[in-house]
């Protein structure tokens, strides 16, 4: 449940300072959260990222604005934080599908209201999985850094560079490696790769990761990849982690594609959290 009131605390966070220059990790330095995993969650749970809603909500009030009289374009795009009228007009016009002038001359505007996130008891998901203690191991991965924007079409992009590059003839690729930024850095490191005694020598490319012992907890997804990836960390972060006994370690998480169709609807894959008992 702590997962849910951090994100809403959050949200509430975004609301008063929508007019200020707000940033991902101011948001997520208030809730106490590593700005790795408020961005994931936030977008697990609501379906888009922090700069989406922030950007979305500004934009919907800035609609409303301007239906008032007197209000002038220029002073509402920099309440918002555009640099100028031209860029505030673009934004402005791909979100309402008008122009502000024309939002000013009592034209249709879309609305975007302030997110509440609650956890429904309807429907609830039937998880299958483990909990497995495991001695540190290494892991071999051809790595890439992304940001949480860039991540969503990042990542399916990178497997695809790595088989189409034939990267895959250098070493296997069945696991994709997240490792959380240090420090609350931007970008985080998303690598793919292997078990590194599968391999004889570092690649060119490649480099070793070490992975601490921990305690994981060990999801299986059922269905073609990525889709059944996505569904079932958004089922850890909305479903699972809100009400288990165990909290999430921010480190690195694991996803594992066992061998098969992964087009098929019966494809087997996992991903692996390290998690520690709740005090």
């Amino acid at each position: 449940m702590e997962w849910i009131q951090s994100i809403n605390k959050a949200i509430e966070y975004m609301e008063n300072h929508l007019t200020e220059d707000i940033h991902c990790g101011d948001v997520a330095g208030y809730v106490h959260i590593s700005l790795f995993h408020f961005q994931r969650t936030f977008n697990l749970l609501t379906g888009m990222t922090v700069g989406e809603y922030i950007r979305r909500r500004r934009l919907s009030l800035a609609g409303e604005e301007l239906t008032r009289k007197n209000t002038k374009v220029i002073d509402v795009a920099f309440k918002y934080g555009y640099d100028s009228p031209e860029s505030f007009t673009k934004a402005f016009t791909r979100f309402h599908g008008i122009t502000p002038s024309q939002a000013k001359c009592g034209n249709e505007l879309k609305s975007f209201n302030k997110l509440v996130v609650k956890i429904s008891v309807e429907g609830g998901t039937i998880m299958d999985y483990r909990i497995e203690k495991k001695e540190g191991f290494r892991l071999l991965v051809y790595a890439k850094m992304f940001t949480d924007e860039s991540s969503e079409k990042g990542i399916p992009e990178f497997w695809k560079e790595y088989y189409q590059k034939e990267i895959y003839k250098r070493a296997p690729g069945y696991l994709g490696v997240c490792a959380q930024e240090k420090d609350d850095d931007k970008e985080f490191m998303y690598g793919i790769g292997c078990d590194a005694d599968d391999v004889k020598e570092i690649p060119e490319g490649f480099s070793i990761i070490n992975i601490p012992a921990y305690t994981w907890a060990i999801f299986k997804c059922v269905g073609p990849t990525p889709e059944s990836i996505r569904k079932t960390w958004g089922d850890i972060y909305g479903e699972w982690l809100p009400g288990a006994d165990y909290e999430l370690i921010p480190d690195y998480d694991i996803e594992n594609y066992l061998p098969g169709d992964n087009t098929s609807s019966d494809y087997v894959s996992e991903i692996w959290i390290p998690v520690k008992e709740k005090d």
